[in-house]
């Protein structure tokens, strides 16, 4: 399975994004997926979450009530709307997918096995 993510870009503090992590090689619906992001000089850090059922959703308590992690399993794509963005939010931010159970949300990194290449957010203040 491939996962390319794509949508980011510059934006004022304030403004909106939406990132899109197109899935191929296998269908989207065996995966849940996570949204990570990595901020210069920080760890990997878990954004959100959606089970392959897109059921269940989890939030890191930093975005909590600014994002939203949705996904289509007949496009293969899994989606991050991004509002109400601040310069913390900058970061590279990647998508990824683990084979696990219908309504199961995943926050760790080594919980997922494959990881697309990554999106570039940049937040000016």
């Amino acid at each position: 399975v491939q996962l390319q993510a794509s949508g980011g870009g510059l934006v004022q503090t304030g403004g909106s994004l939406s990132l899109s992590c197109a899935v191929s090689g296998r269908a989207l619906s065996i995966y849940g997926i996570g949204w990570f992001r990595r901020a210069p000089g920080k760890e990997r850090e878990i954004v959100a979450a959606i089970s392959r059922t897109g059921t269940s959703t989890r939030y890191a308590d930093s975005v909590q009530g600014r994002f939203n992690i949705s996904r289509s399993n007949v496009k293969n794509t899994v989606y991050l709307q991004m509002n109400a963005l601040k310069p913390e939010d900058t970061a590279v931010y990647y998508c990824a997918a683990t084979p696990g159970g219908y309504y199961n949300t995943y926050l760790r990194p080594r919980d997922y096995n494959h990881w697309g290449q990554g999106t570039q957010v940049t937040v000016s203040s």
